[in-house]
Order: C-alpha cells, then structure tokens, then sequence
C-alpha cells in the first residue's frame, strides 16, 4: 500500500492510500482531514470544506495539480507539503527547505567514494563532502581500531568499573554512579538534554560537513563507539540525511556539546532531519522514507558523538578554503585595477622582495608580475603611459604584495591547525585500546581552531580595507582620471556612487567582527568547565568576514572593468583581458543607471565559484615556468599543477598568448 509524508502547518503526517487511482486534491484534503482532526480546536477550521490549499513536493517545491492521479504524481512514500491559502507563518515555523534549497534541487546521489581512516582527511575533501561530491566508507584498519576501542568498553560494563561519561554522570555529576540498567537511557538523556541550541540551522552543505567530519573523529578508534553504530551513522550520511542542527549555542568546551546533540538526536530518530528527498521532516520519517532505522545508543555512544571541536573545526574549514580562493583572486583582481589607474610595477620587482623574503609576499609579487609584465603580456594600456612623469603609486597599489602576502601567509598558519584538528581526537574520557584503560582529558577544548579562525578573520579583512580604498581611487575623478564614478552623464546617472558606499560598510561592520571571540571567557557547569574558547562565534563570523571580502572584491572587480570602458580600443595585458571578458559574459558595460545589486551578486558569484582564477592561472603557471631561476618556495596557498589537473584546464600555446 502506498504511503506519503505530509506537511501541514509544521506538522508530518504519514497518510497512507489504498488507492493509487486516487488524486493529489484528495492526498492534501485526507492530511488536512487528519490534521484538524488531531487539534482541539480544529485548527480554527469548521471542516474540511473550508480548506483550500495547493500541494507540492518537498523536493525542489515544484507545485502538483490537485486533479493528478497518485500514481503518475507522485512516487511511494514521497514527502510533500499542503499550503493552506491564507496562511501567515510563525516566527519559528521550520520550512520544509533550508537557505540554499536551490543547491540542492538538482542533487544528485554521488557514485564515488572516500576512504576515511581518521589520519588523513584534508579541507578541500571535507568541503567536497559537504557539497554531496562523495560518499563515506571505513577503511579495514579503522574498523579494526573502533573494534578494539569497543572491546574496552564492554569491559568496563562487564566489570562494572566505575568510569566518568560511561558509569558515572557528566560535568558536576561526574562522581555520581549510574546502575548498570540504566546506562543506556544515561546517554539518551544526555542527547536529549544537550539539545538546547538556538537560531537557524545549519545548511545542508555545512551540517554534512559537521557530520562527517565527527565521522572522521570517530574513525580514529579514540571514542568507544560501536562499529555498527558508526556503520548506521554512515548510512545515513551517504543517504544525505542531516539533523537540525542550531548554529548558535557552544562555548566550544567540552567541544561543541549542544550543537552535535543536535547532531546526534537526528540519528536517534529524534527532533528534525532533512533530505533532497523529504525537504525537512521529523528525524524518524525521513529515516524510514530511506529505509533506515534510528541508532539505538549503547553505553558511552552519545557521549562519543556529542564530545569534539567538530562544529568550530568544520565551519574553520569552509572559512580557511573560502580564504585561500578569495586570496588568490584578490591579487588579480588588484591587478586589474592598478592596470586601469596606469599604475607601474616596478614595485614588484624580483630583487625587491628577494630581500623582505615572506613567502606570501614573494609569491604576490610573483602574480603581479605573471599579469603585468609588458614583455610578456604587451599591454596597450601601460604603453600609454610609459613616459609619464609620476614616480610611484599609493600604497593600495604598491605595497600590495606586502599586504596581500600577510594575508597568504596568515591562511597557511590558520589551515595547518585545521588539517590537524580534522584529524584528531577530541573526546572525553579517550579510549586507549593498546592499553586496555580510560583517561579522562582536555582535547575537546576548542582553543586552537578559535584563536586561529580569529586570526584568519584578522588577516583576510584586510583584502577587504584595502580593496576599498582601490574602488575609492577608481570613482574619485582626481585620482583615477576617469569619469566621477565610472558613469557618463554624471549627474544624471551617479554609477558606483553607492558601490562604494556599500564596499565601506562591509569594512567597516568586518572592523567589529574581527575582534576576537577568544579573548573572552565564561565559566560554566558550575564551575566544572571554568575556561572556554568561545570557538563556535569565531568559525561563524570568520565565515561572515569572509563573505563580506568577497562581496567588496566583487564590487572592485566590476568597477576596474568599468574602468576599461573608458580607456578603450586600448587593450590590457591577453590574461587581464580575458578576465574582463569573463565578467562581460554575466555583467554588461555601464552606459547609465540601472539595478545593480544583481550585477554585484553575479561577480561575486564568480568569485565563489572561483571562475576568476581559472581563466587567470594559466597564464600564471605558464609565466612560472618560463620564468623558474627567479621562483622561491611557494606558500600553501599558492597554485599548483594539481589544482589545473582537477579543472581539466589547459594552459594556453604560446601563440595564444
């Protein structure tokens, strides 16, 4: 017999159908039926009849004609929603579909797969996990490992070993004894009772991110965990079927406790999950809409999944690989502004930085010169002014290996102590197996990711402070020599007047949320937990900094582009240009006003999808070689042959060049 989850006025309702002939009209009047006829007061409803409402699938949202049959419409245990006309939603009303639903109504079930052993997990493959590139599986050697951690946990129980988080109570209740019968609903209880977070949840992307990076975790053989309840969470994670998960309520000590509570309740069939194919619906649903059965806790597993640095850790991944792309196409992007202000390089010289030799900084002044050289790349526009009579340029221009380079250095600093916390164990107690014991520790203090994401916030606003003093230079006719406000007609059309202002208020908000969540410190569980790292708001507004630098090089990016216009038919150097013609193909020149925010979200959409840098680095690399006596080490975040090969990129003949 068929059967369908529905969503009516933010509750599920599982209806089933004798009758496939049967049409979506009447699907969405039987939950109706049955959802007036749960509430006391009808649901302000006189019956049935006075309902009028439209259906539609979970998945996508597509909206289905009520006079379709079941059989066509709609397949056996599909999720939908009916829409009551007239319907005003509450403040805290959970859709069926996060933020970003459009991401994923084109989701696709991916064939491909990663080894997780809990040693070797990178950033760039856990936000590939987070995106629904990759399924997970165990490697043999960590499953033996989890195997034997278990063992010693069932010894612990077996010999009735009085042990913190397995035996005993948690935070002040740490010497309080739980008997035997009553250590399973100890860790229910715990899941339950440290799901007290707040404020929306986590998207799709980042709550598989926070799942498989505690995945990872677990993987080690640290946390006692069962191998056939790690199995399960696997299951579910391959399935894409993610818990709510708050994003606001650590102070990342003992690790992100409320957060992966969340995390947890949803793989106990408790609380709110969401699927591709189920939008959101509760946990125990969408479970079985995949076949699934919710994890039945044994002693220490909830303790095991709730106790790690896994939210911070997961949310500084996205930040330190968001940085790294933002940080390379920043250098381009300034590039192409010093290009249209006809400023010099000079300033990037080889010697110059040979003897200043940061590694950010030399690899900076590397990129300025792979797009600038007029040897290389000849130029129309510095042919133009090869004999002028300025000296040097603003610092926004000059000293931008300088400041760029910090910036380059700082995200090397920051992703070095997230790869290592992607692969560490942050549990309490630790579950030694070689040596058949417990040992209660502090690994789960958040510490190291949230001073080091303060950092990153630190280091990469400045991309952001000194861009803006570059769009600046680019709207002020004393400065630029161009039209006020890159806009003909001024005074009729005032351009990137508001641009502008808008680049500044990003700074100047970034100013505040760089001051460091870290510094600060609240004692908690009475006075059991006395110092915390605050971690989880230093991965949130890192991430929030981040976005606000891309969107001020999204505006620098269309004003230098701008810029171009009216230095034409002079052409900038092949590299450059075809970064003008990438912006082109999604944003039209500026002849008078018009809507610009969209013109704003396309570049940075383009910037998010790294679309700048592809067209740029292969000009860049093949500078590189031509050029290998005056190269230094590169920083980390520097380009690589392997990021071409995944790309698929090819690197222009020299005739294209």
């Amino acid at each position: 017999m068929p059967r369908y989850t529905v969503h009516v006025r933010g509750e599920w309702l599982a209806v089933p159908c004798q009758d496939a002939q049967l049409t979506v009209g009447w699907l969405g009047r039987e939950a109706v039926r049955r959802y007036i006829k749960n509430k006391p007061d009808n649901g302000g409803f006189a019956s049935v009849d006075d309902v009028h409402f439209l259906v539609r699938r979970c998945k996508g949202l597509g909206l289905l004609d009520n006079g379709d049959r079941l059989e066509v419409a709609l397949e056996d245990n599909e999720f939908v929603e009916v829409v009551i006309e007239g319907d005003a939603m509450s403040p805290d009303f959970i859709p069926s579909q996060p933020e970003g639903v459009y991401l994923y109504s084109k989701y696709r079930e991916p064939e491909k797969y990663i080894d997780l052993d809990g040693d070797s997990l990178t950033t760039e493959d856990l936000v590939n996990l987070g995106k629904g590139h990759y399924k997970i599986k165990l490697t043999p050697t960590a499953e033996k490992r989890v195997q034997k951690s278990r063992e010693v946990i069932d010894s612990i129980i077996e010999e009735k070993t009085v042990v913190y988080g397995i035996t005993t109570g948690f935070g002040k209740f740490a010497r309080t004894v739980i008997p035997i019968n009553k250590l399973q609903e100890l860790q229910v209880n715990l899941v339950r009772s440290h799901s007290s977070g707040v404020g929306k949840p986590l998207i799709p992307e980042r709550c598989r991110m926070l799942l498989a990076l505690r995945i990872n975790v677990l993987a080690k053989g640290y946390s006692g965990i069962s191998l056939e309840t790690l199995k399960q969470v696997i299951e579910m994670f391959n399935a894409s079927c993610l818990p709510y998960v708050p994003e606001k309520g650590t102070v990342g000590a003992s690790g992100d406790l409320a957060p992966l509570s969340h995390l947890a309740l949803g793989l106990i069939g408790e609380g709110k999950m969401w699927s591709p194919k189920s939008g959101w619906a509760d946990a125990k649903y969408v479970l079985e809409a995949h076949g699934l059965k919710p994890v039945i806790l044994k002693p220490k597993e909830g303790l095991a999944l709730i106790n790690g640095t896994q939210m911070i850790t997961s949310l500084g991944c996205e930040a330190v690989e968001r940085a790294s792309a933002i940080a390379r196409q920043a250098d381009i992007v300034a590039a192409l502004t010093l290009e249209v202000l006809k400023g010099t390089t000079k300033a990037f010289d080889t010697d110059i930085h040979a003897l200043r030799p940061h590694r950010g900084q030399i690899e900076v002044a590397f990129r300025f010169r792979s797009l600038l050289d007029s040897d290389h790349h000849p130029s129309e526009i510095a042919e133009s002014h090869r004999f002028c009579d300025r000296v040097q340029d603003a610092y926004t221009l000059r000293c931008c290996p300088q400041v760029h380079g910090v910036v380059n250095d700082t995200i090397a600093f920051v992703k070095n102590i997230i790869t290592i916390e992607l692969n560490s164990a942050t549990d309490n107690p630790m579950v030694f197996a070689s040596r058949g014991e417990t040992i209660s520790g502090g690994n789960f203090h958040g510490e190291y990711p949230a001073k080091a994401l303060d950092y990153l916030a630190i280091g990469i606003h400045e991309l952001a402070a000194i861009s803006e003093r570059r769009i600046e230079r680019l709207c002020n006719p004393s400065l630029s020599e161009l039209p006020a406000f890159l806009v003909a007609e001024g005074g009729l059309n005032s351009g990137f007047m508001i641009a502008h202002c808008t680049a500044a208020a990003l700074v100047s908000e970034n100013k505040a949320l760089c001051h460091p969540s870290s510094v600060d410190s609240l004692s908690t569980s009475a006075a059991t937990e006395d110092h915390v790292s605050m971690g989880g708001w230093a991965a949130r507004k890192a991430l929030r900094v981040i976005e606000h630098v891309e969107q001020v090089l999204a505006i620098e990016l269309l004003a230098a582009c701008q810029g171009i216009e009216f230095l034409r038919p002079l052409k900038t150097t092949t590299p450059l240009e075809k970064v003008y013609d990438l912006v082109r193909s999604v944003v039209r020149p500026w002849i008078k006003d018009r809507f610009m925010a969209p013109d704003i979200e396309a570049a940075h959409r383009l910037l998010l999808e790294q679309k700048v840098w592809e067209v740029a680095a292969p000009y860049i690399e093949k500078y590189r070689m031509e050029h290998i006596p005056e190269s230094r080490p590169l920083s980390p975040t520097a380009f690589s042959l392997k990021f071409l090969h995944k790309k698929s990129t090819k690197i222009p003949e020299t005739e294209d060049l």
